[in-house]
């Protein structure tokens, strides 16, 4: 196992070391004999899984973009529990990957541990920023607040009961930005709305979501807001046996419930993951800072499928409210 790790990070500073002085030659890196080789880009997913119709789905659909359009070599290993995250990111070093890519803040702290281990190898982090980035990470983080807010303003402007909810995975940060820009977005559209939070303590456990989802219909909210991974599908599936409206996250959720999902507040993570990796493979430096994504980057926003269910009349006032966020008259808040 020494010896391969040894070839493993012999490999990716002969590698590393010719992208980043940009050769002559940026579409590909190049051996010793003057054989060209193919970059490799690994992503560990987390416990959601690439099939969760949400924030990994869509980075894992981003790596599959880059592997069309650039001719990468690209692997993913999924995590049936946080525990296992260090031990993947391990096997994509040990598999000779030149960009390991990290999906959700709660590898944050595995992400640094392996990169301080090699340094030679360069890590990507999906929504997760740290207070002193290392030199071979990139943290991609969205303003998540941004597209929550256009979904609040629609959830405003079409609740008939005033009581709308939100449904969140985990207390934390990264999720507290979608309560509070979409709480903002409501306030805004209409005063009189109440928003009901509650947090489910998990992003994949979709009958704890219905579950809650149920009681907040129960409860009068007529919409409800889920940011909750797989645990968002099952208050999906709640709104659709109840027959009322919900509204998605991270990806355009509406083929769940076309007849339910009102919008969703998508985080374009396959653009962050497909432009990260461009910009590697073309030997831009990369590594050290943030790559941030808003309404402004057209990282997050609304999908075009809104339209099916919302009026013209509230959509055009969602985006003259938009262009006021890009142009920073509007300031989204992201906390309490």
């Amino acid at each position: 196992m020494k010896f391969k790790k040894l070839v493993a990070l012999s490999s990716a500073i002969i590698i590393g070391s010719m992208s980043l002085i940009g050769c002559s030659n940026k579409a590909d890196n190049t051996n010793n004999s003057g054989a060209k080789e193919t970059i490799k880009v690994g992503m560990v997913a987390d416990t959601g899984g690439i099939n969760d119709e949400s924030f990994n789905q869509s980075a894992w659909e981003g790596l599959q973009e880059a592997e069309k359009e650039l001719g990468i070599e690209i692997k993913v290993i999924e995590s049936k529990q946080a525990s296992e995250y260090l031990g993947n990111i391990e096997t994509l070093v040990d598999d000779g990957m030149n960009l390991i890519i990290g999906v959700g803040y709660t590898m944050a702290d595995d992400i640094k541990t392996q990169a301080e281990n090699y340094p030679d190898v360069n890590f990507a982090l999906i929504d997760e920023t740290y207070d002193e980035i290392p030199s071979n990470v990139t943290p991609i983080v969205f303003k998540a607040n941004e597209a929550a807010y256009l979904t609040g303003l629609i959830a405003g402007k079409m609740t008939k009961t005033n009581q709308v909810g939100f449904i969140g995975g985990m207390d934390n940060p990264v999720i507290n930005q979608f309560e509070y820009g979409y709480t903002a977005g409501v306030k805004e559209a209409n005063a009189k709305a109440q928003v009901k939070a509650q947090y489910a303590g998990t992003f994949s456990d979709a009958a704890k979501g219905k579950s809650i989802a149920n009681q907040m219909y129960a409860n009068n909210s007529d919409i409800i807001f889920a940011a909750a991974g797989g645990t968002g599908v099952g208050s999906i599936e709640s709104a659709k046996e109840q027959n009322k409206y919900i509204i998605g996250a991270d990806k355009d959720q509406s083929s769940l419930a076309p007849e339910n999902v009102l919008t969703s507040a998508l985080k374009k993570v396959n653009v962050g993951v497909l432009e990260t990796v461009k910009a590697f493979k073309n030997g831009d430096k990369i590594g050290g800072e943030e790559r941030v994504y808003g309404l402004k980057e057209d990282g997050v926003g609304i999908p075009e499928s809104t339209k099916n269910l919302v009026p013209q009349d509230v959509l055009d006032y969602v985006n003259t409210m938009a262009e006021k966020v890009k142009n920073g008259e509007i300031e989204v808040p992201s906390t309490k």
